[in-house]
C-alpha cells in the first residue's frame, strides 16, 4: 500500500510541476493575473473538500465532496496545466485543517489523499483537453460533454484509488469499497456537474448572479446529507435484519461466527470481537476483520475495561445470565452515530439470545446424548445394560442364519454380598468394574457383553463353530465359560485386600432362530443357579431344571390366588408348655397350604420361593392377620397366651413394617405384648442398620422378640448386645443330639444359663420323647414344644387344648408368664 501511495504522490508532484511550467494561455484583456487564477483554483479545491459529506463503507470512510464542481469551474478559469498543482495544494491544505480540527489524521494519510486527488485531477484534465479547450471558452454542448467526461474520469479515478487503499489496508477485494464509493457519490456527482456548468454559465452572463448561489447550494448540501443518511439507515436496518437472521444457528461457533460477520457488515467495522462466556467458566473469543477470516481462541475472563475511542462495547446477557461481550472497533475517522449505537444495542441483544439458545441447545444435546447413552449402558462399568443386551442381542440373532448356533453365558460373582458387607459398597463397585474390565478383555470381536444388574454379567457368543457333531457348540461354549471362570479367578486386590474373584456361569446353546434373547437369559439363569447349588463354577442348561423352575413360577402365581381366597392357606398352631407345671407358655403359628391341585403343602414346599418373590409382604400380612384373629378369640375366652409368628429377614428390611403391625394389633384389639415375633439366624447375623431400627421400634411398641434356632450361628451373642429380646429358642438339632452328644448338651446348658442371667425365656424345640423332656428339665430349661406334647393343630381345636392345660396345671406352682416374670 505504501508503494502505491508513493507512486500516486510522485505522479501528482510531476504533474503539478509540469503543469506550472507551461505557459499560461491568457488573453490580453484578462482582468486576473496568472497567480491570482492559480490561487483561486487552490482555494476552490480546498473549499470543495471542506464542504464534504462522509459515510462509512467497507471498513473505511468515503468522503463525498464538491470536487467535480470545482474541477469544472477551474477548467474554465485556469489553464489546465495548473490544475493538478492547484488540486495538490488545495486538497492538502483542506485535509491538514480537517486533521488538526477534527480527525487527527497522520501526515502520511493527508499526503496520500492529496496525491490521489491530484492524480485524478491530472487524468480529468487530460481527458477534457483531449476533447476540447475549455479555458475561457464559451459553453457549448460539445464543450459540456468534454467537461463531463473529464469529471467522470475524476470520479472514477478518485474512487478507484480510494478503493485500492482500503482493499490493501484490510485485505479485501477492491470491488466492495469501489462499488460503495460509486453508489454514495453518484447522486452528488450529477449535482456537481450541474452546479459547475451553472457557475460557468453565470460567469459568462454576469458574475453578479453568483451571489444567488449560496442558499441553493446549502439546500442542495442538506439534501445530499439527508439522502445519504436515509440510504445509510435503510442499509443499516436491512443489514441488521439479515445479520440477526443469520444468528439462527444451533451451535456456539456458528452463532459467534455469524455475529462477527454480521457486525462487520452492519457497522463497516475495522475489527469485531465476540467473546463468549461458557457455562463451565471458560471464555472464548471469536475475532474477525474485513478480510473475512474469523479466528477463535480461549481467553481469560475479560475485566471491566473502558472501551477505546471508536469502539462500541456491550455485555451480552439474558436475564441475570452473562453470556459474553460484543466489541466493535470502527474506523478512527468515523465515530458511531446515535442510530448506530441503537443498532449495536439491538444486534447485541439478539446475539446474546442466540448464544444463550445455542448454549441451551448444547446442554440439551449433551443431556439427550447422555440419556441415550445411559439408556443402553451400565453407569458403573460402561458395559451394555439389560435393555441394550435384549435389543442388540435380538438384532444379532436375526442377522444370523436360522440354524446357526449361539451361546449365552450368564455369570454371577460368588460371595459378592460378603464383599459388600465386609469391605463396603465402594469395594463392591471396584470389584464389579474389575470384573467388567477382565470380561471386556476376554470378549472377542462380535461378542456382546453386558452387565444385567447387581453382580450379574451376560456374554453372547455369536461366532460359535458350526463344524463337528451336534454337541460341538455346547462343548465350545463350556470351554469358553471355564476359561473365563479361570481367568477371572486370578488373584487381585480390592480395597487393599487380595482376593480371588470366583463366578458361577450358566451356559445355554441354541440355534439363532429358535429363541429370542429373553428366553436364552431365562435358560442361562436356570443353569447358573444349578451351578451354584451344585457347587461348580460352570453348568449347562438342561430341561429338567427348567421344569422345576417353571413349576416354581407357577406356584407363585397360584399363591397370589390363594392369598385372595380364605380356605387355601390354613393356620395351624403348636403350643409350648412349662416343663414343671405343664401350663401353656405360648403358641407358635405355622402355615399350611391346602392346594386345590397339589394337595397339602408344608412350609418347605413354598416358603423359600415366597421369601424370594415380591409377594412376601402380602404373605406376611396375611399370616399376621390370621394369627391375631386367633389371639383375639382367645382373649374373649379368657385365655391369656402369647402367639408367635415367624418373620423373614426380608420383611425386616421394610421400615413400614412396625406401622403395619401396629395397625393390625389395633384392628384386632390384641395387646402388643401378646404377639411374639420369631426372627431367624439370618437376621441375627445381619448388621444392617434398617433391621436394627425396625426391631427396636417393634420392641418399643411392646411386641416381644424371640431368636429362633439360637446357637447355630456365630453372631447370636453379639446380636443380643444390639437388640433387646424376650425369648431364646433352642434349635431342635441340639435337643435331638443332647442324649448322645456332650457337646450338644453343653450348648443347651449354656443357652439356658445365659437366658436365666439375662432374664429371658428359653423354649426348646423339637422335643419328641420323655427322655428329652427329662434331660431338658435337669438342664434347667423351663419350656418346650414338640410332638411329645402336641402336634400342630387347627385353630378351632387349640382353644380347648389351652384351656385344658391351664386348668390341669398345679395351682401352687405358677407357670412362667410371657413377659418373663414368674
Amino acid at each position: 500500500m505504501h508503494l502505491l501511495t508513493a507512486a500516486v504522490v510522485a505522479t501528482a508532484l510531476v504533474t503539478a510541476v509540469v503543469g506550472l511550467s507551461l505557459p499560461a494561455r491568457l488573453t490580453a484583456d484578462d482582468p486576473l493575473g496568472g497567480p491570482a487564477r492559480f490561487g483561486f483554483a487552490v482555494a476552490l479545491f480546498a473549499l470543495s473538500q471542506l464542504a464534504r459529506l462522509r459515510f462509512r463503507a467497507a471498513a473505511g470512510v468515503v468522503s463525498v465532496t464538491w470536487a467535480e464542481a470545482a474541477l469544472v469551474v477551474c477548467l474554465y478559469l485556469v489553464p489546465p496545466g495548473w490544475l493538478p498543482g492547484a488540486a495538490l495544494l488545495g486538497v492538502a491544505l483542506a485535509w491538514t485543517a480537517l486533521s488538526l480540527v477534527d480527525e487527527g489524521r497522520a501526515t502520511w494519510d493527508v499526503i496520500r489523499i492529496a496525491s490521489a486527488h491530484t492524480a485524478a485531477t491530472a487524468l480529468a484534465v487530460a481527458v477534457t483537453t483531449a476533447l476540447g479547450q475549455p479555458t475561457l471558452a464559451g459553453p457549448t454542448p460539445a464543450l459540456a460533454l468534454a467537461v463531463a467526461a473529464g469529471a467522470l474520469a475524476y470520479l472514477l479515478a478518485s474512487a478507484w484509488l480510494g478503493g485500492v487503499m482500503l482493499a490493501l489496508r484490510h485485505g479485501i477485494p477492491i470491488g466492495r469499497p469501489l462499488l460503495a464509493a460509486l453508489r454514495g457519490k453518484l447522486l452528488m456527482f450529477i449535482g456537481n456537474l450541474v452546479v459547475g456548468v451553472l457557475v460557468v454559465v453565470l460567469i459568462e452572463i454576469d458574475p453578479r448572479w453568483l451571489l444567488l448561489l449560496p442558499a441553493p447550494l446549502w439546500l442542495l448540501q442538506q439534501t445530499y446529507r439527508q439522502r445519504l443518511r436515509e440510504d445509510r439507515d435503510r442499509r443499516t436496518w436491512r443489514s441488521l435484519a439479515e445479520a440477526t437472521k443469520a444468528l439462527n444457528q444451533l451451535d456456539e461457533r456458528g452463532v459467534a461466527t455469524a455475529g462477527v460477520t454480521g457486525a462487520l457488515t452492519l457497522f463497516e467495522a475495522d475489527l469485531v470481537d465476540v467473546e463468549v462466556a461458557r457455562r463451565d467458566g471458560r471464555w472464548r473469543r471469536y475475532r474477525g476483520d474485513p478480510g473475512g477470516q474469523v479466528v477463535d481462541r480461549e481467553i481469560a475472563p475479560p475485566g471491566g475495561d473502558e472501551p477505546e475511542p471508536g469502539e462500541l462495547v456491550r455485555d451480552l446477557s439474558v436475564g441475570d445470565t452473562r453470556v459474553g461481550r460484543l466489541r466493535v472497533r470502527l474506523p478512527r475517522t468515523a465515530p458511531a452515530t446515535g442510530r448506530e449505537r441503537d443498532a449495536h444495542a439491538a444486534f447485541a441483544d439478539a446475539l446474546a439470545a442466540a448464544l444463550h439458545d445455542a448454549a441451551t441447545h448444547r446442554e440439551l444435546r449433551l443431556v439427550t446424548a447422555r440419556s441415550s447413552y445411559e439408556a443402553v449402558h451400565d453407569p458403573l462399568t460402561g458395559l451394555a445394560n439389560r435393555a441394550a443386551m435384549l435389543g442388540k442381542g435380538d438384532q444379532a440373532l436375526r442377522q444370523l442364519a436360522h440354524d446357526h448356533p449361539v451361546a449365552l453365558l450368564l455369570l454371577d460373582i460368588d460371595q459378592f454380598k460378603e464383599v459388600n458387607d465386609t469391605l463396603g459398597h465402594a469395594a463392591g463397585d471396584q470389584l464389579l468394574r474389575l470384573t467388567a474390565n477382565r470380561l471386556g478383555a476376554l470378549a472377542r470381536s462380535g461378542d456382546l457383553l453386558a452387565r444385567l444388574g447387581g453382580d450379574e454379567f451376560a456374554l453372547l457368543l455369536s461366532s460359535v463353530p458350526v463344524v463337528g457333531d451336534r454337541a460341538a457348540p455346547m462343548a465350545y461354549a463350556l470351554r469358553q465359560a471355564r476359561d473365563i471362570a479361570e481367568r477371572l479367578a486370578a488373584p487381585t486386590e480390592v480395597a487393599g485386600v487380595r482376593m480371588s474373584v470366583e463366578v458361577s456361569v450358566g451356559v445355554v446353546v441354541a440355534p439363532a432362530g429358535t429363541a429370542d434373547l429373553t428366553e436364552l437369559l431365562r435358560r442361562a439363569d436356570i443353569a447358573m443357579y444349578q451351578a451354584k447349588s451344585g457347587g461348580v463354577s460352570v453348568a449347562a442348561y438342561d430341561t429338567a431344571s427348567d421344569a422345576a423352575s417353571t413349576d416354581q413360577l407357577a406356584l407363585l402365581a397360584e399363591l397370589r390366588e390363594a392369598l385372595q381366597s380364605d380356605d387355601q392357606l390354613v393356620l395351624v398352631l403348636q403350643p409350648a408348655v412349662d416343663l414343671v407345671t405343664g401350663a401353656p407358655t405360648g403358641v407358635e403359628a405355622l402355615i399350611r397350604w391346602r392346594h386345590p391341585r397339589r394337595g397339602w403343602l408344608g412350609p418347605a414346599d413354598f416358603i423359600r420361593p415366597v421369601e424370594n418373590s415380591e409377594q412376601l409382604g402380602a404373605f406376611t400380612r396375611y399370616v399376621l392377620d390370621k394369627a391375631l384373629a386367633v389371639a383375639a378369640d382367645w382373649a374373649r375366652e379368657g385365655l391369656d397366651v402369647p402367639i408367635s409368628v415367624n418373620l423373614s429377614a426380608r420383611s425386616l428390611l421394610d421400615p413400614r413394617l412396625p406401622a403395619e403391625i401396629a395397625e393390625a394389633l389395633r384392628r384386632h384389639q390384641v395387646p402388643a405384648d401378646r404377639l411374639v415375633l420369631e426372627i431367624t439366624e439370618t437376621v441375627v447375623m445381619s448388621d444392617l442398620e434398617v433391621i436394627d431400627q425396625v426391631l427396636t421400634t417393634l420392641r418399643s411398641m411392646g411386641v416381644q422378640l424371640a431368636v429362633d434356632d439360637f446357637g447355630t450361628g456365630f453372631s447370636s451373642l453379639a446380636f443380643l448386645t444390639r437388640v433387646t429380646v424376650d425369648e431364646l429358642k433352642v434349635d431342635r438339632s441340639f435337643v435331638l443330639q443332647m442324649a448322645d452328644s456332650p457337646q450338644a448338651a453343653a450348648i443347651v446348658r449354656s443357652t439356658v444359663g445365659l437366658a436365666h442371667q439375662l432374664g429371658l425365656r428359653v423354649v426348646a424345640e423339637g422335643v419328641e420323647t420323655a427322655a428329652q423332656r427329662s434331660a431338658l428339665a435337669e438342664l434347667g430349661c423351663t419350656a418346650a414344644q414338640g410332638y411329645h406334647f402336641f402336634k400342630p393343630m387347627p385353630a378351632d381345636k387349640i382353644a380347648a387344648v389351652l384351656g385344658s392345660l391351664r386348668d390341669s396345671a398345679p395351682t401352687n406352682v405358677l407357670p412362667l408368664r410371657a413377659d418373663g416374670a414368674s
